[in-house]
């Protein structure tokens, strides 16, 4: 049924990153999908302001802590390791997953949504903006 599942994940969000694996683990082994993990680097004015002080040093150390918290996240999952993998970018969430999703064609984007408000129509900013911009099927875990 799915032959490639785009899994974005927020690696300062662990309690919802735990109830999003277990439909990913489920999903993935009823057709044996791949499943691509996918974190986003933000680029807040802070980190803007950072290139005063190194901002290729900042953007290195990010990537790496965030590449080895990713590799310990599929550590734990149980999948074979050869359909698991990772990709990371730097911008803004929902306009770096939907770029994402664009470029790689998933069967299916499942996320997890962090406490809504009235603005985001009962679901989170970035879950609603991609549920909104996805050309494919979208599974939102709360």
């Amino acid at each position: 049924m799915y032959k490639k599942i785009l899994v974005p994940i927020d690696v300062l969000e662990d309690e919802l990153t735990q109830k999003v694996i277990p439909h990913v683990e489920c999903l993935a082994k009823l057709s044996n999908a791949q499943v691509i993990f996918f974190h986003t680097l933000p680029v807040a004015s802070a980190i803007v302001n950072a290139y005063s002080f190194g901002f290729d040093e900042f953007k290195d150390q990010a990537t790496v802590q965030t590449e080895q918290w990713l590799h310990r996240l599929i550590d734990t999952i149980n999948l074979p390791r050869e359909n698991l993998s990772f990709s990371i970018a730097f911008g803004n969430p929902r306009d770096e997953i939907l770029r994402l999703a664009e470029e790689i064609e998933p069967d299916l984007i499942i996320l997890g949504s962090r406490r809504p408000n009235i603005s985001t129509h009962l679901l989170g900013s970035n879950a609603s903006g991609v549920v909104r911009g996805a050309q494919t099927s979208v599974l939102v875990v709360r």
